[in-house]
C-alpha cells in the first residue's frame, strides 16, 4: 500500500481542487490519501464525491498552533468535523487569517512592494487564505523566484519584515480538542528548521504525555540526520511515525507520494480514531 497522509487543496493553499487532488492521487498510484487543509474541512464533500475506485480518503486538517512563541502545525485525522468545540476553535483561527493577510500586504507596501489585497484574494480563490498566497503574489511580482524564497526573515518567515501573527491554538488544547472529537494527532514536520524556530524535544515529550499520537518524520523539510533523530525520539516516547508529501500542487515542487506512511502505522491510526472513518472510493465523477 502507498499512503500519503498530508495533502492540501484549494480549500486552503493548494492549487488542486479537492476533486483534482483525489484524481491525481489515484493517478500517482496511491492507495490512501489524506486531505489536510489548513484549519478547514471545506473540501471534504467535493473530494468524497470525486473519489476514484481503489483510493481511500482520510479526512483531516492541519491545525495552526503556537507554543513558547514558536509556530507549529498539528495534523488531525478522522475527527468529527461537526464537533462544536473543535469547530469553534478552527473558526477562530480561520477568521483571523484575512486580517492577518491584509496586515502582511500593508507591511509589504511599506517596504515598497506593490502587492495588493485584491491580488492575494484572487490567488486564494476562496480558500483559507495564508502566507503561501502572499508568497505567490511575491513570485508573480518578481520579488522572489519561488514561494519557498518568500519564507525568509527578509519577507514572510516568523519574525520576518512582513510577518504578522495570527490566532494560533495552544498545541495541548489542540490535542485535547481533537481527542475529544474522536481524532488522532500528529505533529507535522517538527524539525523543519528552514521555516523558523522548532519546538524542543522536551516539549514534544510533554505533548506525548498529553496524548499526542505521533510525529511526521519522512518529510521534504527533514534531512537524513533529522529523520534519524526523530525516529529515535518517537521510539523513546512511544509515538507513531508517519511520512507524507505535504503536497500543495504546483505551489511546491514535491510530488504526491514522494514520502509515505507504513501501512501498519496507518492501520493503528484508523484503529485509534472514533470520530470518523476512512472513505473508500467507489468511482467518483
Amino acid at each position: 500500500m502507498r499512503i500519503d497522509l498530508h495533502c492540501h487543496s484549494t480549500a486552503s493553499d493548494g492549487t488542486d481542487t479537492p476533486a483534482e487532488l483525489v484524481r491525481n492521487a489515484a493517478a500517482a498510484g496511491l492507495d490512501v490519501v489524506a486531505l489536510t487543509d489548513h484549519d478547514t474541512t471545506r473540501g471534504y464533500g467535493e473530494a468524497i464525491a470525486a473519489l476514484p475506485a481503489g483510493l481511500t480518503l482520510v479526512t483531516g486538517a492541519e491545525l495552526s498552533c503556537r507554543v513558547d512563541g514558536i509556530s507549529m502545525h498539528m495534523l488531525a485525522y478522522l475527527f468529527d468535523p461537526e464537533d462544536p468545540a473543535l469547530l469553534a476553535e478552527r473558526e477562530l483561527v480561520r477568521d483571523d487569517r484575512v486580517p492577518r493577510a491584509k496586515g502582511m500586504v500593508a507591511k509589504l507596501n511599506a517596504l515598497g512592494v506593490p502587492v495588493t489585497w485584491e491580488q492575494v484574494e484572487r490567488i486564494a480563490a476562496g480558500g483559507s487564505v495564508g502566507r503561501p498566497h502572499v508568497a505567490t503574489a511575491l513570485v508573480e511580482l518578481g520579488v522572489v523566484p519561488t514561494v519557498g524564497d518568500a519564507f525568509t526573515e527578509e519577507w514572510l518567515a516568523d519574525g520576518g519584515r512582513a510577518f504578522v501573527e495570527k490566532h494560533e491554538t495552544d498545541p495541548f488544547e489542540a490535542i485535547r480538542l481533537v481527542k475529544a472529537a474522536g481524532g488522532v494527532c500528529m505533529f507535522a514536520h517538527p524539525a523543519a528548521s528552514k521555516r523558523g524556530r522548532t519546538v524542543p524535544d522536551s516539549r514534544i515529550a510533554e505533548m506525548a504525555e498529553a496524548g499526542l499520537d505521533g510525529i511526521e518524520v519522512d518529510h521534504m523539510d527533514h534531512d537524513l540526520d533529522a529523520r534519524a533523530r526523530l525516529r529515535g525520539l518517537a521510539k523513546e516516547l512511544g509515538l507513531l511515525v508517519t511520512g507524507s508529501s505535504d503536497y500543495h500542487g504546483s505551489r511546491k515542487t514535491v510530488a504526491l507520494g514522494a514520502y509515505t506512511t507504513d501501512p501498519e502505522v496507518y492501520g493503528e491510526i484508523t484503529r485509534r480514531a472514533t470520530g470518523a472513518f476512512p472513505v473508500p472510493g467507489t468511482g467518483g465523477a
